[in-house]
């Protein structure tokens, strides 16, 4: 056995997160294993146009009593049911004992709807409806960043019944809390480290001329043959990938390649568009893979909130040390029912995953760009048309 060459595709090994300091497990040899566990039921991907019980169509009641506007593209409103509330929040008590310690949060919660629609996700609606709900994203960020004691603004979209997802019409929300998040300081944490103790490379820089950790990583894997690589889409100012470090078996990194972009207030134009572009790519596939309406978690992180300034020249400014990304994390694995648990080993341990990232993202790279419905809706087309001209001759 020690005589053997080693194969990531078939060896059981570990893979570290530079982000987090976290490993995966990862055991490909474990593809193969028979599944006679839980299955998920089908996702529903015959949705009205319009549902008059759903508290997010135009025109329809919320559940908290409001009245939705008759709107054409996006809608935005505080969320009814907010998670964290504005201030002022009451003082904390005296804790009890010191590991026993209370932090008020306060903040606001907003609900952004991407189109009237009930039945378009981001998978089938077009690049400048896409465009319209990243300006949306941004208008909120800079609104709720700019609120006195906000530090950090999350942009956020659960799709699927499965990640819990109250209501299938299309949207997302954006938390924004006096305090930074757990994971996205850890992410800020370990840019920081690794701006102040890494030589820059060639690769695109952070501010300061300083190194930044995903530039050098997004640099390195445009460069690998797509044959063995982990990219799945590029454009010309982003790309799409699989992480080295994924957990989830379909898991995708979204990221601007070409230049060090801290935050969706930073783009350009053509940035935003080609982010556009790339987004409808990446859901489309995802639709594609088991041909169902593709469960996910998306979370956008970026600089905590925005520049207060536009004094402040954006490669001087050392606020800006994170590199905007956006997270995928999709639980089907094997198909439309069966989905990845984190459960045993992975809740007392470490993540595990069997399939490997390359494989992934292999799969996903194999899949069309259009999606099937449209592929099925052209085909009815058709035959339609081929019926009428057979009975016409």
């Amino acid at each position: 056995m020690a005589d053997t060459q080693f194969d990531p595709t078939t060896h059981p090994h570990r893979r570290v997160n530079p982000l987090t300091g976290e490993h995966v497990l990862v055991s490909p040899h474990r593809t193969k294993r028979p599944w006679l566990g839980q299955t998920e039921p089908p996702q529903q991907t015959a949705l009205p146009e319009y549902d008059p019980q759903c508290y997010l169509c135009p025109g329809n009641t919320r559940a908290g009593g409001q009245h939705n506007d008759n709107y054409e593209h996006t809608m935005v409103f505080e969320n009814d049911f907010a998670a964290v509330l504005p201030p002022p929040a009451p003082a904390a008590p005296p804790a009890p004992h010191p590991l026993l310690k209370t932090e008020p949060v306060q903040g606001g919660c907003d609900v952004l709807c991407f189109h009237p629609r009930h039945d378009l996700t981001l998978a089938r609606l077009s690049t400048p409806d896409i465009e319209r709900i990243i300006e949306e994203w941004t208008s909120v960020y800079k609104k709720r960043g700019g609120e006195e004691g906000i530090k950090y603004v999350q942009i956020f979209e659960n799709k699927g019944a499965m990640m819990g997802c109250s209501n299938p019409h299309p949207h997302g929300q954006v938390w924004s809390l006096s305090a930074v998040p757990t994971l996205p300081a850890i992410e800020l944490a370990n840019l920081q480290k690794y701006s102040l103790s890494t030589p820059p490379s060639d690769a695109p820089r952070g501010p300061l001329g300083r190194s930044c950790l995903l530039c050098d990583y997004v640099s390195f894997e445009v460069t690998v043959a797509q044959g063995e690589g982990r990219v799945v889409l590029k454009n010309d100012h982003w790309v799409a990938l699989v992480p080295w470090w994924a957990i989830w078996p379909f898991e995708i990194m979204l990221l601007p390649y070409k230049r060090h972009v801290s935050s969706i207030a930073h783009l350009t134009p053509a940035e935003k568009t080609a982010f556009a572009q790339i987004l409808s790519g990446v859901t489309i596939r995802y639709d594609n893979l088991f041909s169902c309406s593709f469960a996910y978690s998306m979370g956008i992180h970026q600089r905590p909130t925005p520049p207060t300034s536009e004094a402040v020249v954006e490669d001087k400014d050392e606020e800006n040390i994170a590199h905007l990304h956006l997270h995928f994390a999709p639980p089907l694995l094997r198909s439309a029912s069966v989905r990845k648990f984190l459960v045993g080993f992975e809740l007392m341990s470490e993540p595990q995953r069997d399939l490997t990232p390359e494989q992934a993202a292999q799969r996903l790279r194999s899949l069309p760009d259009v999606h099937y419905l449209n592929v099925s809706a052209n085909a009815d087309n058709v035959s339609a048309t081929q019926g009428v001209n057979a009975t016409n001759s």
